[in-house]
């Protein structure tokens, strides 16, 4: 479960080999519902999406009455692969949110992934934020970025509580915002002073922080 984890985190902060190669290890150790979500997730971050697509099929398959697979763990990594921009066939932004719109209701909810591992909250609330960051979207992806950011005690220590504030101040920028836009990404700077100096989105996030306006 924690390799899962681990390979989501690496795919999140950009790390895509990485994150290839713990997801791998997890599914070695355990073919589990939970980590076959990490993994698939993972592997649908980093722009593996054939990976991610056998694994979502194989939980659709194996968990056809499972309410977190159906209802979450399924419809987030289909929308995860859709945004995947290398593949010819991907990309598609409109597609992932139209994916993610029949699980409104249980979005808010903690999935047992995030109890055992620290992934996986809100999850469905981050990937349609990419997707309308993706389409071009700024203000509406503002809003689902925001929706993460207020409720942290559901995300509790997940990445993507930190990653938010970057991607609100992407959707901010995107919307017109500026000013507001550079006072989210220096909180998301602040936040990550301490971080390794060569996380790939790291470096992504100070690099935009300094582009001129």
């Amino acid at each position: 479960m924690f390799n899962a984890s681990a390979a989501l985190r690496e795919a999140l902060f950009g790390n895509a080999p990485e994150a290839r190669r713990s997801a791998t290890a997890a599914l070695e150790l355990s073919k589990g519902r939970d980590v076959e979500y990490g993994a698939g997730l993972a592997f649908a971050f980093a722009g593996d999406s054939s990976r991610a697509q056998a694994i979502v099929n194989d939980l659709e398959k194996r968990f056809p009455e499972d309410t977190e697979v159906q209802f979450t763990y399924a419809p987030v990594i289909h929308a995860a692969i859709a945004l995947n921009p290398a593949d010819p066939n991907r990309g598609e932004p409109s597609r992932a949110i139209e994916l993610l719109q029949p699980i409104v209701a249980y979005e808010l909810g903690a999935p047992m992934s995030s109890i055992t591992a620290f992934f996986g909250a809100l999850y469905p609330v981050y990937v349609r934020g990419e997707a309308y960051l993706a389409a071009h979207e700024g203000t509406e992806a503002a809003a689902e970025f925001q929706k993460v950011l207020g409720h942290r005690g559901v995300v509790l220590n997940d990445p993507i509580g930190a990653l938010a504030r970057l991607q609100l101040g992407r959707a901010l920028a995107m919307s017109g915002d500026k000013i507001k836009a550079k006072a989210t990404y220096q909180d998301f700077l602040n936040l990550w002073k301490d971080a390794d100096a060569d996380i790939p989105i790291f470096k992504q996030a100070k690099a935009e922080y300094a582009a001129p306006q």
